[in-house]
């Protein structure tokens, strides 16, 4: 799309912020972290105008990120879910999500990895929504959990100390 290679085919064969990042550098990083983030926001806008429950609000959300995390035009190897997760908390928990991006921010500046800033701004997730957004904090877990199984490969590194940085 951008006149670059497709980062499906390089660096760690993933499509999302931080194969972008490593590959292609901080515009298109920028760029997939926003068209990540916001794919998803117009279905979650319509089940907040249809006045769905947050259950079922939570539903289109886990949705749009099994989606993200599994198309089947791309033979069902997306993304690692987490701008996308971050784009629908945005729009259901926005102070979650808020939070959550913080966290990321300040870990990734600090540590430089993007799978431990991930990781622990998912674990953050549910605990916040406690406080934060009670409503919702089941489908905040549900989508915690999808991040943190899609992750099960730089866990593995990072117990290695073979995970690459930003």
């Amino acid at each position: 799309m951008a006149g670059v290679e497709d980062p499906r085919l390089a660096g760690s064969r993933n499509p999302g912020f931080s194969n972008v990042l490593r590959l292609h550098g901080r515009r298109l990083a920028l760029a997939t972290l926003l068209l990540d983030a916001c794919k998803g926001m117009p279905v979650l806008w319509l089940s907040l105008w249809l006045g769905l429950p947050p259950w079922a609000q939570g539903m289109v959300g886990l949705a749009v990120l099994l989606g993200h995390s599994y198309p089947p035009w791309y033979r069902f190897r997306g993304g690692k879910a987490v701008a996308s997760a971050f784009g629908v908390m945005l729009v259901l928990t926005p102070w979650v999500a808020l939070c959550c991006a913080l966290l990321w921010a300040v870990l990734a500046w600090r540590v430089r990895t993007a799978a431990v800033a991930s990781l622990a701004s998912a674990g953050l997730a549910p605990l916040a929504s406690v406080w934060l957004a009670p409503d919702y904090v089941i489908v905040v877990m549900a989508f915690t959990v999808l991040v943190l199984a899609r992750h099960m490969l730089n866990i593995q590194r990072l117990r290695r100390g073979g995970e690459q940085g930003l």
